[in-house]
């Protein structure tokens, strides 16, 4: 069975740096697609960032050009290093694996916040 586990995640004011971290245990194949998302309080679910096996990566408006996904697949992880943190980019970061077949594997969170 797949399980992911984040981490990096933690308290940081705002301006500031963080480099998350995601490992697949339980031998996933067939990966094509490895993602971020993030829910905050009383919001739903967003979309971070992306990178599909091919090193193409996909960003929202609000985190392009402060955020950067990266992959080792060789270890099945995922990294997402968040610069130039905003209170608002405060919530909880998960992590996903999309295989070939449409399976799609969830981290339980890092919670992430940016103090003002």
């Amino acid at each position: 069975q797949v399980q992911l586990v984040e981490s990096g995640g933690g308290l940081v004011q705002a301006g500031g740096s963080l480099r998350l971290s995601c490992a697949a245990s339980g031998s996933p194949f067939s990966i094509n697609a490895m993602g971020w998302y993030r829910q905050a309080p009383g919001k739903q679910h967003e979309f971070v960032a992306q990178i599909f096996s091919g090193g193409v990566a996909d960003y929202p408006i609000s985190v392009k050009g402060r955020f950067t996904i990266s992959r080792d697949s060789s270890k099945n992880t995922v990294y997402l290093q968040m610069n130039k943190l905003k209170p608002e980019d405060t919530a909880v970061y998960l992590c996903n694996f999309r295989n070939a077949f449409g399976d799609i594997y969830w981290g339980q969170g890092t919670q992430v916040t940016v103090s003002s």
